[in-house]
């Protein structure tokens, strides 16, 4: 036969039981009361507690007339909070929530002023037991768990106003994209004219740039969740006018607001690549966590690139350059192009590895291998003296970019 669990005992101490006659006529709810030694009886629920405390004073608890003096019966209405609740996030599909309440400043300094008072040092406050007692009753009503680390909706319940507001926390994407397409930016690209609320200069579109890789790869997948935007989070950045290659650049979408988060991912890899047409191929597409956002944006991997150069040189002499130049650093200023949105500073950079590939008259194409955060294009023309020593220094002659590709990131090796 099995053993019965034992019951959870309330300890006797005779400091709690004098708290407790010092409470007995404040007119408090039996979860108020019960609350004021919630450090006390572990196991058994509020109620519970204050019948223990009842009995073992030998006064029974009675409950006030009127609305309780502490918590003016906010605990009383447990169905029209789960109902506002349930309400609330009706329109998005959830498994996990957590709870929360927003309560007027002068009740909870009430609640201490109680404690104080009949002298308890043992209580549990107000908003803690709400919250908590509310998730049980949502968990029973919907079969959700309650999980405040990782909750898929966050309900917060204004006491005061009587609302219930509900936040509906991001879901995450992550895969690797190669750009094809010189005309494309990573990211929307708002319109400096107008800051993205549309005008004359961009037709009204708010923008730039008509799509982006942000807006190819998040369209399906927006569609699908029914999110209200997203964020585009990239293992750096190329220029507009330079390719992604190889394997791609790893990246995370982050969907704001989600409704749906039962989403076919396979389905929505294949309207990204109709919708693409070619422009943007994503690879590995997956669902991922909030985590996968710090991995991206911390990764420093190095890169190659293929670039294109056009100058008239005599192939030894450049040769000679890049043999000079490989394994050192380079001094760079934050380039002209971007100094208007990055912070004017010298960065140490080095070329790891660089080699000619062809060349032809008046120009030539070089593999590279660089450190995270090099700027390519800067190093080859040197940016009015602000990269040292730059190829077009080393070389004695003024060189331009025709192209820069990116052919690797090499996040997997390192």
């Amino acid at each position: 036969m099995a053993k019965e669990a034992t019951p959870p005992t309330f300890p006797p101490d005779a400091a709690v039981l004098e708290a407790a006659r010092q409470a007995l006529p404040l007119g408090l709810c039996t979860e108020c009361f019960g609350r004021c030694f919630g450090q006390w009886g572990h196991g058994l629920t509020n109620p519970e507690r204050a019948t223990r405390l009842s009995e073992a004073l030998g006064s029974p608890l009675v409950p006030p007339t009127g609305p309780c003096t502490l918590c003016e019966g906010l605990f009383d209405r447990w169905d029209v909070w789960v109902g506002r609740t349930l309400a609330a996030g009706s329109e998005f599909e959830w498994h996990r929530f957590s709870c929360g309440s927003r309560w007027d400043p002068e009740l909870l300094a009430r609640e201490e002023m109680v404690w104080t008072r009949i002298g308890a040092s043992w209580g549990e406050s107000a908003r803690g037991a709400f919250n908590r007692e509310l998730g049980k009753r949502v968990e029973a009503r919907t079969g959700a768990a309650g999980s405040p680390q990782d909750p898929e909706v966050v309900f917060l319940v204004d006491l005061p106003a009587g609302r219930v507001e509900v936040t509906s926390m991001p879901l995450y994407f992550t895969g690797r994209y190669r750009k094809l397409d010189r005309t494309l930016p990573q990211t929307r690209w708002p319109c400096r004219r107008c800051q993205g609320r549309g005008c004359d200069s961009c037709g009204g579109s708010g923008k730039t740039y008509p799509t982006s890789v942000e807006e190819l790869v998040a369209e399906p997948l927006l569609r699908a969740t029914g999110g209200s935007g997203t964020r585009f989070h990239g293992m750096g950045r190329e220029d507009i006018d330079a390719r992604m290659l190889g394997s791609g650049r790893p990246f995370v979408l982050e969907i704001r607001s989600p409704r749906h988060r039962s989403v076919d991912v396979a389905a929505q890899a294949e309207a990204i690549r109709v919708g693409a047409a070619g422009r943007v191929e994503v690879e590995g597409l997956r669902a991922c966590d909030a985590a996968e956002v710090l991995r991206v944006k911390e990764a420093s991997p190095t890169k190659s690139y293929r670039v294109g150069v056009r100058g008239d040189v005599p192939l030894p002499k450049v040769n000679e350059a890049l043999a000079f130049v490989a394994g050192r650093a380079i001094a760079q200023r934050t380039p002209t192009r971007v100094a208007h949105r990055r912070s004017d500073r010298v960065r140490s950079r080095r070329i790891l590895s660089a080699h000619l590939v062809e060349a032809g008259e008046g120009r030539f194409t070089l593999d590279l291998r660089a450190e995270a955060g090099t700027y390519i294009k800067e190093w080859v023309e040197g940016d009015g003296g602000r990269t040292e020593p730059s190829l077009s220094q080393l070389l004695g002659v003024p060189l331009n970019v025709e192209f820069l590709d990116v052919l690797e990131i090499h996040d997997t090796e390192e």
